[in-house]
């Protein structure tokens, strides 16, 4: 049985809590936390920032994703795919709207004094997110940091030191 509830959701006008190591806090509205949304094709998050806070680079592999700064300014971008890796940057001011396409690995930074409230739509009611600095240094169980060491061109050392963060 369906029922209101299952189309509704109450909190996105309460800022998330910021003090973290990247100083940002993401509260999404995906199927999981609104039921309703399921087929429909879409979701939203707010994502609160602290001054110089960071959303850091990730991905949404079911979803391009429409951005608008309600309050501040931050710097945003994405990289494009193979071979050519650019990067596309834009600071963004309240008001302001950026797309980064689906799958694209993309970031925003708090270049303000004061803390920063975007809004952003996805194209899923599931887009997941990968967090590039998680996935690759934070595994269960680890990638092996020989890979690793080889992958990004460091010392096997600097691998590990980055493992033991995550």
């Amino acid at each position: 049985m369906v029922l209101a509830d299952d189309f509704h959701f109450s909190g996105l006008h309460i800022a998330g809590n910021t003090s973290n190591a990247v100083g940002s806090r993401v509260t999404p509205v995906t199927v999981a936390q609104l039921p309703g949304l399921n087929t429909l094709g879409i979701s939203i998050v707010r994502v609160d920032y602290a001054p110089w806070g960071i959303n850091p680079p990730h991905t949404h592999p079911r979803a391009t994703e429409i951005l608008t700064v309600l309050e501040g300014s931050l710097l945003v971008g994405f990289v494009t795919s193979n071979p050519e890796n650019r990067l596309i940057t834009k600071v963004l001011h309240k008001g302001d709207v950026f797309v980064f396409p689906v799958g694209l690995v993309h970031f925003q930074r708090n270049v303000g004094k004061w803390n920063a409230i975007a809004i952003a739509a996805l194209s899923s009611q599931n887009p997941g997110v990968i967090t590039i600095a998680n996935t690759v240094f934070g595994s269960n169980p680890v990638i092996d940091s020989d890979i690793l060491a080889k992958a990004f061109q460091v010392e096997k050392s600097t691998v590990e030191q980055l493992q033991s963060k995550f």
